[in-house]
């Protein structure tokens, strides 16, 4: 797909599309395969200025020099939140584990630890984390930046784990935040790449646990209608999939850290007699271990295994959070889309999420449900239904997932932030002069 797959119907589109026609198609593919990709492969970067930074003092060393610049993580974001038509700042070769106090039930890492590299080792040292998402293969502070979330309606996001940060800022400076101290920590964990460089991460863990999964399949949505609220506390961490095409849910991923009896039928769902992937005519050999295996928590927690690395995701992700007390209306009013949805989609989940107090998180300040999207790689139909989706939802105010694909107009994405002035004082306060700023935080954010 070309450069101009973005995040939203807005300037930033305009933008691109006008750089491909002016600056000639045929040309620009043709560096295209030069440059850098997503992990979509839906967005090649804007600039292959790309710099690598080993340590905290060469980021310090690196920012006062750049005008401009922006921080790569694993490249999971499916728009242009991290791009930059100047420079790119990659941590991946900072990924080592800093500290781990037990007495006080933290772990401190580097910036580019990727979750695959730290959970091992939290396992082997007695400790989990409280929840990961779907693919563990993700930078944890990316993951934190974006808010990305994990399930359960008892757990927090991802970002909720973060017990202090070390951000290195636009002038090289190095300011430590920490939830104890308050101050700035509630706008600067979700910080989207608008604050600074976060070169260290100070995370809440707990005793390590064990979880078993099992996977209930066809479950009619009058079930899902009726009884949601139970659905979503039979388990630790709940998963419903849909593909939209018939009134059902099409697999129901339950995991559970108590010992759990599964019973054959459960709400006219059956139970799976053999490992599933969430597309079911896809093998699962790269998905975690269900039948009620007992494992550790970061071989089950994830929807896939930690040992499968994933190359090109040959699809297009769009997600909205609207708040619990909407979830059953927001399900129906998707239901009604299947007939336009179900072609172009290769997958649909609905989990939940706790409420938080991170001021750009999807999640603050409400309970929430996220209605995800894995579509198929087309966005120009993407792209004509992403406005349906959003229309449809509007009575429940969704917030979209920031580094997936949203169509939102800039107005009406603030103003689903009761902090969005908060945070766009604090991006002043710590990057003066824009330094972290691209085209996508400028329309979206600061209306530039």
């Amino acid at each position: 797909m070309r450069a101009f797959l973005i995040s939203s119907l807005n300037a930033v589109n305009r933008r691109t599309l006008f750089q491909l026609l002016s600056g000639g198609l045929a040309s620009h593919l043709a560096h295209a395969a030069e440059r850098l990709k997503n992990w979509a492969g839906n967005l090649t970067y804007g600039t292959d200025r790309l710099h690598e930074a080993a340590s905290v003092e060469q980021v310090r060393s690196i920012l006062p020099a750049q005008q401009r610049i922006k921080v790569l993580g694993t490249r999971h974001c499916f728009n242009e939140i991290a791009d930059s038509r100047d420079n790119l700042l990659s941590l991946k070769p900072m990924h080592e584990v800093v500290a781990l106090d037990a007495a006080a039930r933290t772990v401190t890492v580097d910036g580019g630890i990727t979750y695959a590299q730290l959970c091992p080792y939290l396992e082997s040292k007695g400790f989990a984390l409280h929840n990961l998402a779907s693919l563990p293969h993700i930078s944890i502070a990316g993951a934190c930046a974006t808010a990305t979330h994990g399930s359960g309606q008892k757990n927090g996001n991802l970002a909720t784990a973060v017990n202090a940060l070390e951000m290195v800022t636009a002038d090289g400076g190095l300011v430590k935040l920490s939830r104890a101290a308050k101050g700035d920590f509630g706008g600067a964990v979700v910080g989207l790449g608008a604050l600074g460089v976060a070169v260290r991460l100070t995370l809440d863990i707990q005793p390590s646990f064990k979880v078993e999964q099992y996977v209930y399949e066809n479950m009619p949505l009058s079930q899902v209608k009726d009884h949601f609220d139970d659905i979503q506390a039979s388990a630790y961490s709940v998963s419903l999939f849909t593909d939209w095409r018939q009134p059902r849910v099409n697999e129901v991923w339950l995991k559970t850290r108590v010992k759990f009896v599964a019973p054959e039928q459960w709400l006219e769902a059956r139970l799976a007699k053999r490992n599933l992937h969430p597309i079911a005519e896809l093998p699962a050999e790269n998905c975690t271990p269900q039948m009620g295996l007992p494992g550790p928590w970061y071989e089950r927690l994830p929807h896939f295994k930690m040992g499968f690395t994933p190359s090109v995701g040959k699809e297009l992700q769009s997600e909205y959070f609207v708040p619990r007390k909407n979830a059953v209306d927001a399900i129906l009013a998707i239901a009604r889309l299947g007939e336009q949805v179900s072609p172009h989609l290769l997958i649909s989940e609905i989990r939940t999420v706790a409420a938080d107090d991170l001021w750009m998180s999807m999640a603050c300040g409400r309970p929430s449900v996220a209605i995800h999207f894995t579509w198929k790689q087309d966005w120009p139909a993407v792209r004509r239904l992403l406005p349906l989706i959003e229309k449809e939802l509007e009575p429940y105010a969704p917030r979209p997932h920031w580094g997936k694909l949203f169509a939102m107009p800039p107005a009406v994405l603030r103003s689903r932030y009761e902090h969005f002035d908060g945070f766009r004082q604090l991006a002043g306060k710590y990057d003066p002069k824009g330094k972290f700023r691209n085209d996508f935080l400028n329309v979206n954010l600061f209306g530039a």
